[in-house]
């Protein structure tokens, strides 16, 4: 499918109140198979997503340690993960170190993935990521581990206020870039 087609067709899917607001930009390298394409989503005429450029707007990770140690991650625990890593201490523990080890290691699992993600986007070219988005149902986009189709979704139209209301602990657990289209979707109910 050209570029023009499936810009066209991510348009169509925009929330109304996003219309204008959000524009699709792509390039690819059609004589340089080993490089991938440039994607950039602006928003109000301003490159917010652009996995090139050191001066966008959203934090990029260099390293796991640096999300484990990022104060703006908010980590929820729940009562099965304390109770697992109760079963996993094999002893009397305080309740305040139970929390303390789960939610280290769910910020461990957390890391992994949103540097698995990130690694995954960069080299990525956006328009297969936009196909792929195009085929699949809204709720594998919203619960895919990959930023590209969390952003898609996160300004699909099919989205209504309700569910994007529901999402925001979930929301906490993603990347960055992920977190700032959701903002922004909150900001245009």
């Amino acid at each position: 499918m050209s570029w023009s087609k499936l810009k066209q067709q991510l348009e169509s899917f925009l929330s109304p109140a996003l219309i204008g607001r959000v524009d699709y930009l792509a390039t690819s390298y059609r004589y340089l198979p080993d490089k991938a394409g440039l994607c950039n989503i602006a928003v109000d005429k301003k490159n917010v997503l652009n996995m090139n450029d050191a001066t966008t707007s959203i934090r990029w990770y260099q390293s796991e340690l640096e999300i484990k140690h990022d104060p703006s991650i908010q980590i929820p625990i729940h009562r099965d993960e304390l109770d697992e890593v109760r079963k996993d201490a094999k002893g009397p523990v305080p309740e305040e170190r139970l929390e303390v080890i789960a939610r280290g290691r769910k910020r461990t699992e957390l890391a992994k993935e949103l540097m698995a993600a990130q690694s995954t986007l960069s080299k990525s070219n956006f328009h297969a990521e936009a196909t792929k988005f195009l085929a699949r149902s809204i709720e594998e986009s919203l619960e895919s581990k990959e930023i590209i189709p969390n952003i898609l979704a996160l300004v699909d139209r099919r989205i209504g206020k309700k569910r994007i209301l529901n999402m925001r602990e979930a929301i906490k657990l993603k990347h960055p870039s992920v977190q700032y289209f959701y903002e922004l979707r909150l900001s245009a109910l």
